[in-house]
């Protein structure tokens, strides 16, 4: 089974920058990040294809946060710049086993899910 290990958490202020990693334990197709913070509903951040040719991001973004990965590594990245305190949450990375038919900003979509890393952002 495929594992994926989160690191790139962290405490900043509004305006900062925070890059997450997730490393997966092999080979993965299209990957995507999530965030659920309590009390609010899980929210699709975003999606990169395998080959990185197509590339999907939740609304609130708002080209604020670049999606990447290096299948070298095994891994894919967040990039989030300016980041608001509505930003805070539990991010999780997600890696797909097949499509099966769902969209990519359905989480049914994926097999497999990192353990979350917490992103805070004071005002």
């Amino acid at each position: 089974q495929v594992q994926l290990v989160q690191s790139g958490g962290g405490a900043v202020r509004a305006g900062d920058s925070l890059r997450l990693a997730c490393v997966a334990s092999g080979y993965t197709l299209g990957m995507a990040w999530f965030r659920h913070a309590p009390g609010r509903q899980r929210e699709f951040v975003a999606f990169s294809s395998r080959s990185g040719g197509r590339l999907h991001y939740g609304e609130f973004v708002k080209g604020r946060f670049t999606i990447s990965r290096d299948n070298a590594k095994n891994t894919v990245y967040l990039q989030m710049n300016s980041l608001e305190p509505e930003d805070t949450a539990p991010y999780y990375c997600a890696a797909e086993v097949n499509s099966d038919g769902a969209r990519y900003d359905n989480a049914l979509r994926y097999g497999y899910w990192g353990r979350g890393t917490q992103v805070t952002v004071s005002s």
